[in-house]
């Protein structure tokens, strides 16, 4: 009794907040932010990239000045209607540290322009990163309020929704100030981060005795149980699978156990992705894709429930339509869910790998913990598939419930139906949500 306490208090010492941060726009973005200004007679481009803790992984070492280089050319730059050239002066990098023990990138540049001794109309385009998800952000004039504070603290408003601006047209005033400055020490150390107090914290622990990794499972096993009841990974479409499709407990379990290896295969899958053919594939750029796959896989089951139940409304004859009494025979037995559409739906519910366990997973290869890094995953799908399978048994006992409660017959009958419908429009809609963005 006295060692299971001593677990619990562990493993609440292990779910609360720790001192890393992580990125507040996700792991996978890259956020370019351009300030057009006129100084020192000179037109200047104040440029920041500020990469998430993905990216920087896959980048590995930076050098300044070669990323000066290859920015200053993306950086396109027109004064009254002639592109002229953009050459880095000055750079500034830091590595923050962000989620499971990663660090982040915060590379700020100069970029010096030609002489400016009038107005001039301007066109600036930022090329760079072009397809990549992350904050875009371009302003005119050294006194122009940026909206992240030049991607130090994003609105929290606009997180799920970030700026998305490439290029501007406008004037170009001259000026004979001195040149932008560039940040140094703690200011460029210490971007806006949000606590990493969740599932990725856990890799980062310093000493790994048996009692923090019987802790630390513990708390992946709880992460990934509070995970799959975020939105996503398909828990409507369980429920309503298990209703329409007359599914059992036995049924509910099976789908978390598919969700689990699922799950599991898709995070060793898109970190293999990440670490062997970055130069190939843009990991980000797989989850639409992936999207798109559940939301087929989904309008297909939903189709197939719908067709299951539309054959058993129609009644089944011997003969001429009587039975051997002379009735008319009611419905045929109803299918439970078989083994295909069983898999499909386990599939299309644990297909999305959480970021956070592959940031777990790039963090174990970097700290050289793979097997702890793998159990950590391990455990939390296991409890990502035990609040899905929850979901499935509470499903399967209400239906009994309706069956057994004295309600209106013909509305119990048409539960089935109404679940089929809902995960066509479930599949429908993850279908068009995802269409316009593998394009």
């Amino acid at each position: 009794m006295k060692r299971l306490v001593v677990l619990v208090v562990a493993a609440a010492a292990l779910l609360a907040p720790a001192a890393a941060s992580a990125h507040p726009l996700g792991n996978f973005t890259i956020n370019r932010f351009s300030r057009i200004e006129g100084a020192d007679h000179r037109a200047y481009v104040f440029y920041v990239l500020d990469m998430a803790e993905i990216p920087t992984y896959q980048a590995g070492r930076i050098d300044a000045r070669a990323y000066a280089r290859r920015i200053a050319a993306g950086a396109r730059l027109q004064l009254d209607g002639r592109r002229v050239t953009l050459s880095p002066v000055a750079t500034a990098l830091a590595h923050p540290k962000g989620a499971g023990g990663l660090h982040t990138t915060r590379l700020e540049l100069l970029l010096r322009g030609p002489r400016l001794d009038h107005t001039a109309k301007l066109a600036y385009a930022d090329t760079n990163y072009a397809g990549r998800i992350g904050w875009k952000e371009i302003v005119v004039g050294a006194t122009t309020r940026s909206e992240s504070g030049e991607l130090r603290a994003y609105p929290k408003n606009l997180l799920q929704s970030p700026l998305d601006v490439t290029s501007v047209t406008g004037e170009l005033h001259p000026a004979g100030g001195p040149p932008p400055k560039l940040a140094t020490g703690r200011e460029l150390q210490a971007p806006d981060r949000v606590a990493d107090s969740g599932f990725s914290s856990l890799i980062g622990r310093e000493h790994l005795s048996a009692l923090v990794i019987l802790a630390s499972l513990a708390a992946a096993f709880f992460w990934g149980m509070a995970h799959a009841l975020s939105p996503g990974h398909g828990k409507t479409i369980v429920a309503a699978y298990l209703v329409g499709r007359r599914g059992t407990p036995w049924h509910a379990a099976a789908l978390g156990g598919i969700v689990t290896v699922t799950h599991t295969i898709g995070v060793f899958g898109l970190g293999l992705v990440t670490l062997a053919l970055s130069q190939f594939i843009v990991p980000d750029q797989l989850y639409p894709w992936l999207n798109l796959v559940s939301g087929v896989l989904v309008v297909a089951i939903g189709a197939t429930v719908f067709r299951s139940r539309f054959r058993h409304r129609h009644p089944h004859t011997h003969g001429p339509g009587h039975d051997h009494h002379g009735h008319v025979s009611g419905p045929g037995p109803e299918t439970g869910p078989s083994r295909g559409s069983l898999i499909a739906v386990g599939i299309s519910g644990g297909l999305l790998p959480c970021p956070s366990a592959l940031v777990v997973l790039l963090a174990a290869i970097s700290l050289h913990r793979v097997a702890f890094g793998m159990l950590l995953i391990v455990a939390f799908s296991a409890g990502l598939a035990l609040s899905i399978t929850g979901i499935g048994l509470v499903a399967v006992f209400a239906k009994q419930i309706f069956k057994r409660a004295s309600f209106d017959g013909r509305l119990v009958r048409l539960l089935p139906a109404a679940s089929a419908l809902v995960i066509l429009a479930a599949g429908l809609a993850m279908t068009v949500r995802a269409l316009p963005k593998v394009s």
